[in-house]
């Protein structure tokens, strides 16, 4: 029963990044020890699929449950502290990164995969400061654009690092997603499914080869998509001269704290 709680909450976590900006489900997934079998379950659904199942069910019923939760309460927040909560995420993220870090260097470290990082770091960063000076409005919204909401959301699970988040921000289509998420509008939420689970299922095995073949490479990778995300949404515009920038800083710090915490938990029940 521990075990299953646990990988609830795992699941709550992991369904965070699906709606918070800045932060990767499969990042998540990546560090909490979840995503090579998840990835894996997926790319061959028929082997061991009772046990895998009832083992990655708690997690994706606390990845549901937390899509509902941030998309309720994440509107609230950020009309009250939308920069607190930011540095908050910012926490979570870099309290994690050692322990990204460390299960990307598990089968050594090589120049090839420092280059693999300062490539994707670079990439990332690149591309999406071009998408943000590219896209100019908001695209229409209807079963196609919520369909290709649920391909991000499901890219970023399956590509570690990537935050849908933060290209639906640009796209213009966050905050109706999170509205029509938390009233519960299937006009929206049933494409989003759609699209998400046909990306999921079409990718996964590629993933899982990627995985076999490049393991080193592909987390180093996954860390430079962090850091450049991470980066990105660091508010520059805000006056830290004064006792909201101590409160940026708490709230960092407890970002950093409860990361670390869910890691090192994470190693005691691996």
């Amino acid at each position: 029963m521990s075990s299953w709680l646990f990988r609830f909450i795992k699941g709550i976590f992991i369904g965070s990044g699906f709606i918070l900006p800045g932060v990767s489900g499969g990042a998540l997934a990546a560090v909490f020890g979840l995503y090579e079998r998840m990835i894996k379950s997926l790319a061959n659904i028929k082997m061991d699929f009772k046990e895998n199942m009832l083992f990655l069910l708690p997690v994706g019923i606390g990845s549901v449950c937390g899509i509902f939760i941030f998309s309720m309460f994440l509107g609230h927040f950020f009309e009250i502290a939308e920069v607190q909560l930011t540095w908050f995420f910012i926490g979570c993220i870099v309290g994690m990164l050692p322990a990204l870090w460390k299960h990307a260097g598990q089968q050594g470290r090589k120049p090839v995969h420092l280059f693999s990082l300062a490539l994707s770091l670079i990439s990332v960063f690149v591309f999406l400061i071009f998408i943000d000076q590219a896209v100019s409005g908001t695209f229409p919204l209807n079963i196609y654009t919520w369909a290709m909401s649920g391909v991000l959301i499901a890219l970023g699970m399956i590509i570690p690092g990537l935050s849908p988040s933060n290209l639906l921000l640009f796209l213009g289509m966050y905050a109706p997603m999170t509205e029509g998420v938390s009233t519960l509008d299937f006009t929206i939420i049933i494409p989003i499914a759609i699209g998400g689970l046909i990306t999921i299922l079409a990718f996964s095995r590629l993933m899982a080869f990627v995985f076999d073949k490049a393991h080193g490479i592909l987390f180093h990778i996954i860390i430079g998509f962090v850091l450049a995300s991470t980066v990105l949404i660091v508010p520059l515009d805000y006056d830290y001269m004064s006792i909201n920038g101590l409160i940026c800083a708490g709230a960092a710090g407890l970002g950093i704290a409860v990361a670390y915490g869910m890691c090192r938990l994470e190693e005691k029940y691996k």
